[in-house]
């Protein structure tokens, strides 16, 4: 009789593992991120690393949600070929283009755009981020 109570309860507590790790009809992107009913889409915090990981900002950034821009004061004769930038957004957001690690942000004359996307996915905000060296 103990066989078949442990038996019954292999098979119960692996039923319960099988149906807790499936996803069910909870949609999601072509990114595998759960799209959610949550409008809002922001930059919330930004910061800029250079090739030794160590922050290049010379002051805190200015995110203005309403003009859409991140602002980023560096210190001088910082080498922006090799900088590794870093968004924080509103809860379910994601980003676009995805920084794939390293990249080249010293064209200041043409700052670089980055859109961010809402967790349902219909909002859509282009901030630029726009980097000056410290005086």
């Amino acid at each position: 009789m103990t066989n078949y109570f442990k038996l019954f309860l292999t098979f119960l507590v692996a039923s319960v593992v099988l149906l807790a790790c499936t996803k069910g009809d909870l949609p999601v992107d072509e990114d595998g991120l759960l799209i959610t009913q949550r409008a809002e889409c922001a930059v919330t915090n930004f910061e800029l690393l250079g090739s030794d990981l160590q922050t290049v900002r010379s002051k805190a950034p200015t995110i203005d949600t309403t003009a859409q821009t991140v602002n980023v004061e560096v210190f001088f004769g910082t080498d922006l070929k090799n900088v590794y930038p870093q968004f924080s957004l509103s809860s379910d957001c994601k980003l676009e283009p995805k920084v794939p690690g390293k990249m080249d942000l010293s064209d200041l004359a043409n700052p670089k755009v980055f859109t961010v996307v809402s967790g349902n996915r219909a909002v859509r905000k282009p901030y630029t981020l726009i980097i000056k060296y410290q005086p």
